[in-house]
């Protein structure tokens, strides 16, 4: 078993599917997939079984999807308090045995339910395992996201959860088709319900089994019974640390933006869409899939880091899909019998609505997918569980939210898909609000733009970057970008301290500003401005975060490395941290360098779209008798060994 909370190498990082075949990884992933798609068999056989095949007066088939849903959500509202505290408090593994054998308790009563010919009893007992089935999912939901961190390195924490995610989506389709399927054979249907509910119980309590050890990361804690006050603690303690906050409340609204598509899905499909119920799971299985896609997606695109750039991506391409199905959807023709899945499919119309579909979902999971990861690599170890735990009660409080707002807009007179209309155009006004209060997510999101479109960026050495604590991260200056190049290569987020008249660069200046960059004067021009940044830089190096600086003081003008300035010996004089020395490879002569003859900016994308840039990183260099030369000397070294082209190119 890896150690815990011990990065691994990168060459033992092949891809986020080798996971499969690890222990510390592959019982657990099949015990949460097991877990969901048992959810989602029950409760669908059993909503088809109210809706098609009984007659209570009391639950009438309208009502029903909406009882088992609430019932289902309810403990995560009552209990998740409760369910984080358990996760901080006892082994990690153990709590997952001890759940998947109450699911298996809860399976066998559910089978003999499905089995009684008195539907009120029936009926009954079934909705009482809906709401138990609830309570096992609320405990298992903290042990899950609490779990990964434990077992995964930073370098593969976005993989692991993109894994996750479209492990339980793809559960979740399959669990409701089976459902579907089972319940409705002749004679047999519930029977066949009940053998499958008990089955996968058992299955997944064979995989718990198999799960390894993951110690308390709080075994002193002592339980607050009182969920309110609990949950309250919790999230003022997630408060304390705003990009964690703000990323739970970023999560919440996913589930209500993501709640109100599903919820609405049936009716979409029959009366926008004029389809059966068969074109109904065929949306479905497009919003898994489209899911499954943009969680698996968000590896390849981070370069296996948590690259949180990734999430205004994914906002923009939720409310552009969103926005995009509300035209795809209006005035479609309404055949003279609703469509099945072959004529519908024949429909070209049909096509840019599915479309849409998919594209909306793959955005949700690379919006989702980061979002989770920083808040498990973020949240204190000692309390990850709890504020996961805290998130899931959010969750289900937005979850019910987006239930109530899109029935009294449809009590209102709107349309389903005028309800899309505004749930797109909401996402918008979210998730910018969200990226203002958190200027990372913006950097982040220019820095992987321009490194995945201006340029084409290479990191060498970027395990030399510590993952904790505070360091110095120095590196030559040779563009006006070189920051957002820094900040797109490093996995954790870097205070930059800049020459003061960057910050009159349109655009770039705003962001810098936005972004926190520290700007700096020479101390005969400026003395306040100098001794105001060495200030600034010192308390982000006594919080213990990364401090990047440029010690040339100014963008080179020939593409040549220009002496270092003594602001580094005062700095680390000061806070006595390690010095990463990092090379910024090949940007001389690029689109935001100067060119030769010292002008700024020059001919834009003379060297075309996905120009070769890297980014080398060494070893860090002990504070303890560290010079300007020595420094530089380490960075002339990497860019002698490192370069990729050898050769400038103005």
């Amino acid at each position: 078993m890896m150690p815990i909370d011990t990065p691994s190498t990168p060459a033992a990082e092949p891809s986020q599917f080798a996971l499969l075949g690890q222990r510390r990884f592959a019982p657990f992933f099949w015990t949460q997939f097991l877990g969901a798609a048992n959810d989602n068999l029950f409760k669908f056989a059993l909503t088809v079984l109210v809706t098609y095949q009984l007659q209570l007066a009391w639950l009438p088939p309208s009502l029903a999807g909406l009882v088992i849903g609430a019932l289902f959500i309810l403990p995560f509202v009552l209990f998740s308090a409760t369910a984080g505290q358990l996760a901080d408090k006892l082994d990690k593994a153990l709590l997952m045995r001890w759940v998947k054998s109450l699911e298996i308790g809860i399976m066998a009563l559910a089978g003999w339910a499905f089995v009684q010919t008195d539907d009120q009893v029936r009926v009954v007992t079934l909705l009482a395992c809906v709401f138990a089935m609830g309570l096992h999912s609320t405990l298992f939901g903290p042990v899950k996201f609490a779990y990964l961190p434990q077992h995964l390195s930073e370098r593969e924490l976005t993989g692991g959860n993109g894994m996750v995610e479209m492990g339980t989506f793809v559960a979740i389709l399959l669990g409701n088709v089976a459902g579907g399927l089972l319940i409705g054979l002749p004679g047999t249907g519930p029977a066949a319900v009940a053998v499958a509910c008990v089955a996968l119980a058992l299955l997944g309590r064979l995989s718990a089994h198999q799960v390894p050890a993951t110690p308390a990361t709080d075994p002193g804690l002592r339980i607050n019974l009182n969920p309110l006050t609990e949950t309250w603690r919790n999230l003022k303690l997630a408060h304390g640390h705003l990009v964690v906050f703000r990323s739970l409340l970023g999560i919440s609204w996913m589930w209500f933006f993501g709640a109100v598509f599903l919820s609405q899905f049936p009716s979409f499909a029959k009366e926008v869409l004029h389809g059966d119920e068969r074109v109904a799971s065929l949306l479905l299985v497009v919003f898994s899939v489209g899911i499954g896609a943009g969680s698996l997606l968000c590896e390849v695109l981070s370069r296996r880091q948590v690259e949180i750039g990734l999430v205004p991506l994914g906002a923009i391409g939720m409310t552009v899909f969103a926005v995009d199905l509300y035209f795809a959807s209006s005035g479609l023709a309404a055949p003279a019998a609703p469509w099945g899945v072959a004529a519908f499919l024949a429909q070209p119309a049909h096509w840019r609505v599915m479309l849409d579909l998919a594209l909306m979902a793959l955005s949700a999971g690379l919006y989702s997918v980061p979002m989770y990861a920083l808040i498990q690599l973020r949240a204190p170890k000692s309390h990850r569980a709890r504020i996961i735990a805290a998130n899931n009660i959010l969750n289900a409080l937005f979850m019910i939210a987006s239930s109530l707002l899109a029935g009294a807009m449809l009590s209102a007179g709107f349309s389903i898909a005028e309800v899309f209309l505004a749930t797109g155009l909401a996402n918008a006004l979210v998730a910018g609000y969200i990226f203002l209060l958190v200027p990372e997510y913006l950097l982040r999101f220019v820095a992987f733009v321009l490194t995945h479109v201006v340029y084409r960026l290479r990191v060498s050495g970027v395990e030399h970057i510590p993952a904790e604590g505070p360091a110095v991260i120095a590196a030559n200056h040779v563009s006006f970008v070189d920051a957002l190049v820094l900040a797109a290569a490093s996995p954790r987020p870097i205070r930059f301290l800049m020459d003061h008249r960057i910050f009159a660069t349109p655009v770039l200046g705003a962001l810098f500003r936005l972004a926190g960059a520290i700007p700096v004067a020479p101390q005969k021009e400026d003395p306040a401005v100098y001794q105001r940044a060495f200030e600034a830089a010192s308390k982000v190096l006594a919080d213990g975060d990364l401090l990047g600086i440029f010690p040339e003081g100014g963008i080179t003008r020939d593409g040549r490395l220009q002496p270092f300035r003594g602001g580094i010996a005062r700095i680390i004089e000061r806070d006595p941290v390690p010095v990463v020395p990092v090379a910024l490879l090949d940007l001389w002569g690029s689109s935001f360098s100067r060119i030769e003859g010292g002008r700024a900016l020059a001919r834009p994308l003379r060297r075309g779209l996905f120009s070769r840039i890297g980014v080398a990183v060494a070893a860090p260099m002990p504070a303890r008798g560290l010079t300007p030369e020595g420094l530089q000397h380490q960075v002339q070294q990497l860019l002698d060994t490192h370069s990729l082209s050898r050769t400038s190119t103005p």
